[in-house]
Order: C-alpha cells, then structure tokens, then sequence
C-alpha cells in the first residue's frame, strides 16, 4: 500500500484494525467449533460433527453479516474515532471509508473461512487448510490486488477487492473441504 500513498497507507491502516476488531467474534466460534467438532470426533458421531461444523459456519456468518451492515452505516463515523471530525472530509477520511466498504465483502467470508478453519482443527485437519490459505492468498489474493493496485485505476481499493477475493477462494475451498472429510466420515 505505501507505493500507492501516504494517505493509501493511513486509509488502509484504519481499515485493517476495523477488520482485525471484528474478525475477533467469528475467531471465537471459530475456537467454539473446534471444540465442538473434537468432541464429536472423540464420541464418533458424524451426525454431530456435520452439525457442529455447519452451524458455527452459519453463525459466524451470520454474526458476520450483522457487523457487515454496521460497519457500512456506520463506517464515517468509525473514520471519525481514528481521523476526528477535522480530517474526515479529507483524502485520507473518504478513502478510509470506501475501504471499510469494499472490506465489507470480506467480513462475510472472512467470519465463513475462520469458523470453517476452526471446523477443520476440530477434524485434525491443518495441513490442507494451510495449503489452501497460501494457495488462496499467494497464488490468487495477492497477484490480484497487486494487478487491481497497479494496473488500473483502482489503487488501494484494488487491494482491497484483491483481499476480497484471497479471502472468498479461501472460505470456498475451507467448506468444500469440511464438507468432503464430513460425508468421509460418515461413510466410514
């Protein structure tokens, strides 16, 4: 983000702690679900293990969902709480807004992709959700903001939607996953 600007950078900043605050609700029932499905793996019961799994991915989308709006009503406002009311209007201000809108995108994948990694702990499954993780971000999330950032008009929101789409890639391919192990176990 430097590259881009010294506002680009402050915006991106402000953006960044707004999602790392929110994404600490779906990191809980994350931890819930990984618990949750541990314990459903010990007593051996699929049905429980699909239930517990999905039902934190619904809720910590849900909860998502909800701080999504939040954050789009109220996102001058939170501006305001890093900016004061003198800069809000400014560059720095504006871009720090259209960030936390186009963040909002992610936080309904983000919440998905962090209860559904959870899900997966629950299922002694780590190395493939890392694979997936660096595949999502590395190989797709990365080269696309830097093209976004760079090679078009967009600048820092690119990065932005660049994150976005590492993000909903990764929740995609964490579900599909969780999905695969369930219906895996339920067989066996």
């Amino acid at each position: 983000m430097g590259p881009i600007g010294t506002a680009a950078l402050a915006a991106h900043q402000i953006a960044l702690q707004v999602v790392s605050i929110l994404f600490m609700v779906p990191l809980g029932v994350g931890m819930s679900a990984t618990i949750r499905v541990g314990h459903a793996v010990g007593r051996n019961d699929p049905a429980a293990i699909k239930r517990a799994g999905y039902v934190a991915m619904l809720l910590g989308t849900l909860l998502s969902a909800i701080l999504t709006l939040a954050v789009i009503f109220a996102r001058f406002p939170i501006v305001r709480l890093f900016l004061g009311d003198a800069t809000t209007n400014g560059e720095t201000g504006r871009l720090a807004a259209s960030l936390l809108a186009v963040g909002a995108t992610l936080f309904v994948t983000d919440g998905l992709q962090g209860t559904a990694v959870g899900a997966l702990r629950g299922l002694k499954d780590t190395r493939i959700p890392l694979l997936v993780a660096a595949i999502s971000y590395w190989l797709i999330g990365f080269p696309a903001a830097y093209a976004l950032a760079f090679f078009t008009p967009f600048g820092a929101i690119g990065v932005w939607i660049g994150l976005s789409v590492g993000t909903a890639v990764n929740a995609t391919l964490l579900v599909l996953r969780f999905r695969w192990l369930a219906i895996r176990l339920a067989r066996a």
